[in-house]
């Protein structure tokens, strides 16, 4: 797929990630995108940073851990989305209110690799310390279940 492709895949996974309806949010084009050897990585020195390695633990100990601690499934808004060949990089803000009341609007940096259509790689590049604070450390079973 060309840049424009990539580009144009991620812009609509993010209409519906940032969509207000929570019902729209739950259907999963960026699922059905992400390669079974898909690898996602928190960036950082903090209990979250670590490599998450195929789809299923993308989708469980990653996002399923983050969707236990908030009030709806999380909506994450693109306000720029950029893409060089098989990388579409997005500057993007979370709208999300965790179980306890609290505030979760992280900034983020995520960076797409592409490969035939398919989502292989993700860096996640956040606020660390809003991290923890809003959701706490990362469970440590989780952190070795994860890798």
């Amino acid at each position: 797929m060309s840049a424009a492709d990539n580009k144009k895949l991620v812009q609509e996974m993010f209409a519906i990630a940032g969509d207000p309806d929570p019902a729209v949010r739950e259907k999963s084009l960026f699922m059905a995108s992400l390669a079974d050897d898909a690898v996602w990585t928190v960036t950082g020195q903090y209990s979250w940073s670590r490599s998450f390695t195929g789809k299923q633990s993308i989708m469980t100990d990653l996002h399923g851990h983050v969707r236990s601690k908030l009030v709806e499934r999380g909506r994450t808004i693109a306000h720029r989305i950029i893409a060089d060949g098989d990388i579409v990089v997005v500057e993007a803000k979370g709208n999300n209110l965790t179980r306890q009341g609290q505030r979760y609007d992280n900034d983020y940096c995520l960076v797409f690799r592409f490969d035939g259509g398919r989502i292989r790689e993700v860096r996640e590049y956040c606020d660390s310390v809003l991290t923890e604070r809003a959701l706490g450390p990362f469970p440590a079973a989780e952190a070795r279940a994860a890798g």
